[in-house]
């Protein structure tokens, strides 16, 4: 079970894409529960994955030290804007598994968003997890928007040599719907997305596989046959968000949905039973995009039209990674790559593995 732990609903950003700070009334700005709650719950599971979330995770960071220092757990994960990464001692950084920095690409790009001088701040961060010898994954979390070229953004952030994945999400689940979703997705996503597979398979017979988290995702699961969720991060399945107030909900930003509401930290929580369903199931690519994503599934912001849209951008990344497989998997057999090399992810880390 991935255990996704609020330690605020506050944010130091305002993103223009997600606004910033969750109201106090929905998700409280410092833990209300018992920690004792917490590690009972969590130490339950021998598996247990631990993620921090927020709001700014480290805008709490004493009870992330807390945590750390006080609750067992196979794995420990944050995703964090990088902007306070000085808050938390080195020490503690190194006990990490995985650590996901926000950034959208390119210095124009992600400032644009997220605000002057954000880009400079989130390499800062990544150098220093670096210099302190850190050795685990370092990721790339990026919202992709209109401004998106998806080649450019990745392929820049892969040069940098700082992160050892790169990830991304639409920005199609709770934002208003766009004017030229459609021109985008034709005209610079799927383009851009048929240049990185290239790049990708290039780089793959020479030896390389860059950490292009989607299509190593679902190369994996096509030639090892490894099982996803319904949806893909698990969201009410095997993973499941603890909000500061105590209630425990099926994801992330679903902190007031009546559907998403599964318990709380006192009594416990039942995962969802078929989260996912029609017109989804039904689909043939299901078995590799699980639903996409849970949020966007059950709210329809765009609509039943819109949600067809997203649908369509999906199945363009899947077909493309799924035409790879037999370059991959001659590489794997002629030795130049190990399947260890292409396996992704290791556990449940939040990658939410479908954009």
């Amino acid at each position: 079970m991935l255990y996704i732990v609020f330690t605020t609903g506050q944010c130091n950003l305002k993103c223009d894409y997600c606004g910033g700070s969750f109201p106090r009334e929905k998700v409280p700005w410092e833990i209300e529960y018992d920690l004792a709650n917490l590690k009972r719950l969590i130490e339950k599971d021998d598996e247990a994955v631990v993620a921090f979330y927020g709001g700014e995770p480290l805008l709490n960071y004493k009870k992330v030290i807390w945590i750390l220092d006080n609750i067992k757990a196979k794995h420990f994960v944050i995703q964090t804007n990088g902007l306070l990464y000085h808050m938390l001692p080195d020490e503690y950084w190194r006990r990490f598994d995985t650590v996901l920095l926000s950034i959208d690409g390119r210095r124009e790009i992600t400032n644009k968003h997220r605000g002057a001088g954000v880009y400079e701040k989130v390499l800062e961060a990544a150098k220093h997890l670096r210099k302190i010898g850190f050795q685990g994954d370092v990721i790339a979390r990026m919202t992709v928007t209109q401004d998106t070229d998806i080649y450019e953004d990745v392929s820049h952030l892969l040069s940098l040599n700082l992160f050892n994945h790169i990830h991304w999400q639409l920005d199609v689940v709770w934002s208003d719907r766009w004017r030229n979703f459609t021109e985008w997705r034709d005209n610079s996503y799927k383009p851009g997305l048929r240049r990185l597979m290239s790049l990708w398979i290039t780089r793959i017979k020479k030896g390389k596989v860059l950490g292009i988290a989607p299509f190593k995702a679902i190369a994996s699961q096509a030639i090892f046959g490894n099982v996803y969720n319904a949806p893909p991060c698990g969201s009410g399945v095997n993973s499941v968000s603890i909000l500061t107030n105590g209630k425990i909900t099926a994801c992330p930003i679903a902190v007031s949905e009546n559907w998403a509401l599964l318990g709380d930290i006192k009594t416990g929580f039942k995962p969802m039973q078929r989260p996912i369903l029609e017109p989804c199931i039904s689909c043939p690519y299901f078995n590799y995009c699980g639903g996409r994503c849970l949020y966007a599934y059950r709210e329809r912001y765009w609509g039943d039209s819109g949600f067809r849209e997203v649908c369509e951008a999906t199945k363009t990344l899947i077909k493309l990674v799924l035409a790879s497989v037999p370059a991959i998997i001659e590489s794997i057999d002629s030795g130049v790559i190990s399947p260890e090399d292409l396996l992704y992810p290791p556990f449940n880390n939040t990658v939410e593995i479908i954009p």
